[in-house]
């Protein structure tokens, strides 16, 4: 059975039912303006009933005030969509959207438009904003509590500083005493602040990194302490939690805490003190129990001198102190943190790409300005740009053979060529004996020579 079987007063029922199942209301017309079709929808957005529109020409409606400006003569006219925005009765603002159907030759058969109640939209709009900024919140919070997940760390220690600070940080991560971590950039004060947080009894609240010199000095309060809805221009209608807030039962690290504008120092003292904060536009106080580790590559000292910083948040801030040393001063650590480096991008990349021995003594001896950091970056960079299995001294960047930045011993007096070659040799053999674990039969492969030259060179040095 074909459509051509079917009555056609069926076939007006069957689309009338399927054109009521849209949530826009529909209207069509023919070339001429004459309605012929409008659905349910049509009828509950403008309030006009399907009895008073059909067969009816939109001209004449016109003139009875029934429409405002009907889209229909200009879309058979023109041959082209239109749309327009108006307020009908029932107080609602809709969107009318018009579109012509054509017949073979060309010309306009049929106007039908769609109806769409705006004010749902706005609505709907205004929903969905309240979601997004709920959203962002968890987004935010999800950020700074994932390194509960973590368990992998890139702390790497070999030398005998080192093994001495670990035991210190694990002592004070029992405590809830405020760390100060100290040392140049990329020595990893980060890696030491989520050291004390996972091993403490905040480990499994949230650990919240904030670097102090990131943020605008016009947003520092606000993202520190939040805010209420509409305390600001800009503000968010529904307000927003500060760091402090977000950070309650954990800890928070404050990175970069030298930077810290003046005026925000004395705030922060109030939380240390204590531990209660306030929104910004807010009358409220909240209390808060959240652990404060702080760290600095500069001179805090210098800085109270020159009146950039406060010497009672100094004091709050020093109750434990940490200095973790540059590589340049713990030269143990060198190589097994290039072979944890190697180990962790050769794994990620799937990669296997090992160093010569050459560069290894060159890595050894390179001073590290940017320390941890660096040593991270220059492995990875070689994973990802280098072809090679092994890669030998061309394969390396230029910088690292930059006399400045590569160890040499100290002339400070006049001595035989003799005595500044042994000297360099004992230190060189040293380093590398310590930092392979005592085992001479590693030293000689690190090398290159038998275990007998490497067996008589620590004796001679008595450095066995």
């Amino acid at each position: 059975m074909s459509l051509k079987d079917v009555p056609s007063f069926k076939i007006d029922n069957f689309m009338n039912e399927i054109l009521d199942v849209f949530y826009d209301g529909i209207y069509i017309t023919d070339a001429d303006g004459v309605t012929l079709i409008v659905n349910t929808a049509y009828e509950k957005l403008t309030g006009l009933k399907k009895e008073d529109l059909l067969g009816r020409r939109v001209t004449d409606l016109e003139i009875e005030g029934v429409f405002k400006t009907p889209l229909n003569p200009l879309i058979v006219k023109t041959g082209k969509s239109q749309t327009a925005v108006q307020n009908n009765k029932e107080h609602r603002q809709v969107v009318i959207s018009g579109h012509p159907v054509f017949y073979r030759n060309g010309k306009v058969q049929y106007v039908v438009t769609f109806v769409r109640d705006v004010t749902v939209l706005a609505q709907l709009k205004e929903e969905i904003s309240a979601q997004k900024d709920l959203i962002q919140k968890y987004y935010e919070e999800a950020k700074f509590l994932r390194s509960k997940i973590l368990n992998h760390e890139d702390i790497v220690i070999e030398s005998p500083t080192m093994i001495k600070l670990m035991d210190l940080v694990r002592r004070i991560a029992q405590t809830d005493a405020n760390v100060l971590l100290l040392g140049e950039t990329g020595v990893g004060k980060d890696v030491f602040a989520s050291k004390i947080h996972k091993k403490s009894t905040r480990r499994e609240e949230a650990f919240f990194k904030v670097n102090c010199a990131c943020i605008p000095d016009n947003l520092i309060e606000s993202e520190f302490f939040g805010y209420e809805p509409g305390a600001f221009s800009g503000a968010s209608a529904k307000g927003k939690p500060g760091y402090f807030e977000l950070a309650n039962k954990g800890t928070i690290f404050l990175d970069e805490i030298g930077e810290l504008p003046f005026s925000m120092q004395a705030k922060l003292l109030g939380v240390l003190q204590d531990q209660k904060v306030m929104r910004i536009g807010s009358t409220k106080i909240k209390k808060v129990d959240v652990r404060i580790i702080a760290a600095t590559n500069q001179n805090l000292e210098q800085l109270i001198k020159e009146g950039t910083f406060r010497k009672d948040l100094f004091y709050r801030l020093q109750v434990a102190v940490l200095e973790i040393p540059p590589l340049r001063e713990r030269k143990e650590d060198i190589i097994p943190l290039v072979k944890f480096f190697l180990d962790k991008y050769n794994t990620k990349y799937s990669r296997k790409i090992n160093l010569s021995r050459d560069v290894m003594k060159l890595l050894q001896f390179y001073k590290w300005p940017g320390n941890v950091r660096e040593i991270q970056n220059l492995i990875l960079g070689l994973i990802v740009t280098q072809e090679k299995n092994i890669l030998d001294i061309e394969d390396l960047p230029l910088y690292l053979l930059d006399k400045e930045t590569t160890y040499n011993p100290e002339i400070s007096e006049q001595k035989p060529l003799s005595e500044y070659l042994d000297e360099f040799e004992k230190n060189l053999l040293k380093n590398i004996y310590e930092s392979h674990g005592g085992n001479i039969t590693s030293v000689a492969n690190f090398f290159n020579v038998d275990r007998s030259t490497i067996f008589r060179k620590l004796k001679k040095y008595q450095i066995i």
